[in-house]
């Protein structure tokens, strides 16, 4: 029997076989497909490089707090059905669906603005489409792809000198 190894993004321990992947001759598994995308889309968050830990690594988190709005208001049940799809996504810390509302917590680390808006279509639910709510979305993508951008490649306190937290 194989024994466990620990997936790089979310420190799960799965099978050394389990949505394989290898990057500069070295092998990873991970627990979802979810933990394999955010791995490859920024390789150094969960590897880092030499002389420097990665966040991951070094045991950081990024957690974000959004406020989303959907095209139209959810009934109880299907908010229900969207919390709890939202809280089982990897890296949520928090998640309450409301009417037209969706509150949420993740870590940017193991999850993204993107990657939520997609497990909630694939609840049925649509994102809203007026103007200034898709500005707000193309906003926090740019934000989130900045902040991953300068995490990965700092391996230090953030471009402004102050300590990342």
């Amino acid at each position: 029997m194989d024994t466990l190894v620990k997936d790089p993004v979310c420190g799960m321990k799965v099978e050394p076989g389990k949505n394989p992947l290898t990057h500069l001759g070295m092998h990873f598994a991970f627990c979802s497909e979810q933990c394999r995308q955010r791995f490859l889309a920024s390789p150094h968050l969960y590897v880092g490089e030499p002389g420097h830990k990665a966040p991951k690594q070094a045991g950081e988190e990024v957690v974000k707090k959004r406020c989303m709005r959907l095209a139209e208001p959810l009934s109880p049940n299907e908010a229900n059905r969207l919390t709890e799809g939202l809280r089982a996504m990897m890296g949520v810390k928090e998640a309450n669906v409301e009417g037209d509302r969706v509150e949420i917590a993740y870590d940017l680390l193991e999850a993204t603005a993107a990657q939520i808006e997609a497990q909630i279509a694939a609840a049925g639910a649509q994102m809203g489409k007026g103007w200034a709510e898709r500005l707000r979305r193309a906003f926090a993508h740019y934000e989130e792809e900045c902040e991953l951008g300068n995490l990965a490649s700092s391996g230090g306190p953030c471009c402004s000198g102050k300590p990342r937290h």
